[in-house]
């Protein structure tokens, strides 16, 4: 199958340089000419305990790539969505589609661009991280779930799936592809909360004291979900249902301790989160993931105040007013009733 993929760091990089490694025909586009200029002299390089190979394949920045396709895949921080899916756009064949291999309800933005017809939803939950231009570390497995926007599951839907599965062979195809993004957004919720301190996503969800802090994030992320109709689904350990007021007593701490579980077997210990905030100071994705939570959240007149505060102590850590620390969590923490959960 013939890819474009627009963003070739961590997520669109893994998956560019396995699905070319398997015969499909992939062409990459990034925006860091060093990552290009590597890419093209030396093939793009995966590490980690999954796989290890240079696989060579074509990267063009955005000014030069030319051509159209059918296919593209926009793997960009989610923050970069609009610009990037105009930048795309002229790339995009007439009957193509382009599928948001991003964290974030970015299907969005996207079909508001290309159109809805146009624009394919997808869901990918494996850990990589850019090491350094020309370089991907692939630290761990999870899911890629790709699926219509509007639910129906079409030729395009399972050929893309099929091609992924050169990628990961678990890869599937759903008619509720809102309810992975949006089972993502909670799960996201607390992945921004656990990088508002450095430790590792596991020994952060494992702790006891901050247990319904992440338990009462989830649940205010889920109630917008439910209130836009969305039924979330389980992924990777995280079972959204065992969140819900209505769950059985111990199903929360149940599925924590899943998702523990599941982030101690990965060689990428730290969210890519954390990453931007500790190692690449840059800014997060915390208004294109969390922030549109947040003004759905008003629209529907659902209550947000722990996810709009997570909001305002990630800005805080991104201009240097707060340091990432557990006392920081503990800010956020404070905000929680007493036994809300």
């Amino acid at each position: 199958m013939r890819f474009l993929i627009w963003g070739a760091g961590a997520i669109g990089g893994t998956m560019g340089a396995h699905l070319a490694r398997a015969d499909h025909d992939v062409t990459l586009v990034d925006s860091v000419a060093e990552h290009v200029d590597a890419i093209n002299a030396s093939g793009i390089a995966i590490t980690g305990p999954i796989a290890s190979f240079t696989q060579r394949v074509p990267a063009y920045t955005p000014d030069i790539v030319a051509g159209e396709w059918d296919t593209i895949v926009l793997a960009t921080k989610a923050h970069h969505t609009e610009a990037a899916t105009r930048a795309l756009a002229p790339h995009l064949s007439a009957g193509g589609c382009v599928v948001s291999a991003q964290n974030g309800l970015n299907e969005l933005a996207i079909a508001g661009i290309v159109g809805a017809e146009r624009t394919v939803g997808a869901f990918v939950n494996f850990g990589a991280d850019y090491l350094e231009p020309g370089v991907i570390h692939y630290g761990g497995r999870g899911a890629v779930v790709v699926g219509e926007i509007d639910g129906i599951v079409r030729s395009r839907t399972t050929q893309i799936r099929d091609a992924w599965r050169d990628f990961d062979d678990r890869a599937i195809a759903t008619p509720n592809i809102w309810g992975y993004l949006w089972g993502k957004e909670a799960y996201g919720a607390m992945l921004f909360a656990t990088a508002l301190t450095n430790e590792s996503i596991a020994d952060a969800l494992a702790s006891r004291v901050h247990r319904e802090l992440y338990i009462t994030l989830a649940r205010e992320i889920l109630a917008v979900a439910a209130a836009r109709g969305v039924n979330p689904e389980s992924f990777d350990g995280f079972d959204p249902s065992a969140y819900l007021p209505s769950a059985p007593r111990g199903a929360a701490e149940r599925s924590l301790a899943d998702l523990v579980a599941h982030n101690r077997r990965s060689a990428k210990t730290h969210s890519g989160i954390w990453r931007d905030l500790a190692v690449r100071k840059r800014p997060t994705e915390v208004d294109a993931q969390l922030g549109i939570v947040v003004t759905l959240a008003r629209a529907a007149d659902v209550p947000t105040p722990l996810t709009a505060r997570l909001v305002e102590l990630i800005h805080d850590i991104e201009n240097g007013s707060r340091p990432q620390s557990v006392a920081t969590l503990d800010v956020l923490a404070s905000m929680v009733p007493a036994g809300a959960t």
